[in-house]
């Protein structure tokens, strides 16, 4: 019976994608388990999937200055054994990487016992785990087609969506959320992790906002607010967000690749507002600009953001909700879970 580990883990948008990959990898792999950190939300998704979930230790690289990137290699050492006794045991056929700092030790393991690893890239450039990683891996498959021209081992395929994304009704979405029904939907979200930029600018606009539209607020882990008003929704973390979005008329958003890539999808109008350069490597600027030159999106870089800045993109962007959707159906965002399950199961013994 074939095997398959999958890996990746630190926000949402490392498991997220393994979801959608699931239907699909069930028809080629009898056993399916999941390596991710020890305190990582990756977790409670990956489990309430039925996936049997095994912790390692892992470190993440902190952009500045820290102490704690001092302990990074101790860290990963121990990781790397610790996944290695994972793997003896379990003796998979493949290891799928989507990146994120857990998934480095499970790498490292794994080409050590020659087990053939594919990683998928869901930004338009490489994060630092699958830039370290894609050395040791069978191919880097990627959802843009930039990177997979900087490897010798990259493959562009696009980027697993969830089938549920596609098949959640309006109706649901109104329900779920405690909507009117009568007014244009705004989805708000600032990743899994939330954004405190945004969630300020979002919630100081909603006296402006709210006559003429309902607003769906994704502030974060930790961050709700407590304010009541009507239709206003405040949501910590939501695991409906396929039917948040089946109900959404406009998105405002970080620009996550995989979080943009579900809402490119249903040709939803988008306003992007980038992690800022600093905080991150600049791949979330990259991925809106991208988006942008397609004419799929409008963006409003962290630097401008303010409530009256909010405003006013967000009534532009409605204005032109029309013309997008056109943009959008001339070249559709489509779902390549399929795709990369087959690609993946190529690697399978039996």
């Amino acid at each position: 019976m074939a095997t398959i580990i999958l890996t990746g883990g630190g926000t949402a948008g490392h498991v997220i994608p393994h979801l959608a990959l699931l239907p699909y990898l069930k028809k080629d792999f009898a056993k399916i388990y999941y390596i991710g950190s020890e305190n990582g939300m990756e977790r409670s998704i990956i489990e309430k999937a039925g996936i049997k979930y095994f912790a390692v230790p892992c470190a993440k690289l902190v952009r500045s200055f820290t102490l704690k990137n001092l302990e990074i290699p101790f860290k990963v050492f121990a990781g790397i054994k610790e996944s290695g006794k994972i793997l003896d045991d379990l003796k998979p056929d493949v290891v799928f990487s989507k990146g994120g700092y857990v998934s480095l030790p499970v790498v490292f393991a794994a080409k050590k016992r020659r087990i053939p690893v594919i990683a998928h890239e869901s930004d338009f450039t490489l994060g630092l785990a699958n830039k370290i990683s894609a050395k040791y891996c069978e191919l880097v498959l990627t959802a843009f087609p930039d990177p997979a021209k900087k490897l010798k081992n990259g493959l562009f395929v696009g980027t697993p969506i969830r089938r549920s994304v596609f098949t959640a009704k309006k109706s649901d979405g109104i329900k779920t959320f405690n909507l009117s029904g009568k007014k244009p939907v705004i989805l708000v979200t600032g990743g899994s992790l939330g954004s405190s930029a945004i969630n300020y600018a979002i919630r100081q606009s909603l006296d402006d906002l709210l006559p003429n539209f309902d607003v769906i607020h994704a502030c974060g882990k930790g961050n709700l607010s407590g304010i009541k008003k009507q239709g206003y929704t405040e949501v910590d973390f939501t695991d409906k967000m396929d039917t948040a979005l089946a109900c959404a008329d406009l998105c405002i958003s970080r620009a996550g690749a995989n979080t943009v890539f579900e809402m490119a999808s249903l040709f939803k109008p988008m306003l992007l507002i980038p992690l800022p350069k600093g905080v991150s490597r600049g791949d979330q600027i990259l991925n809106a600009e991208y988006f942008q030159s397609l004419n799929f999106a409008d963006i409003l870089y962290q630097d401008n953001l303010t409530p009256d800045t909010l405003t006013s993109a967000i009534n532009q962007l409605y204005a032109k909700r029309f013309k997008l959707s056109k943009n959008y159906k001339a070249n559709p965002i489509t779902d390549a879970s399929e795709k990369i399950a087959a690609i993946i199961a190529r690697y399978k013994n039996s």
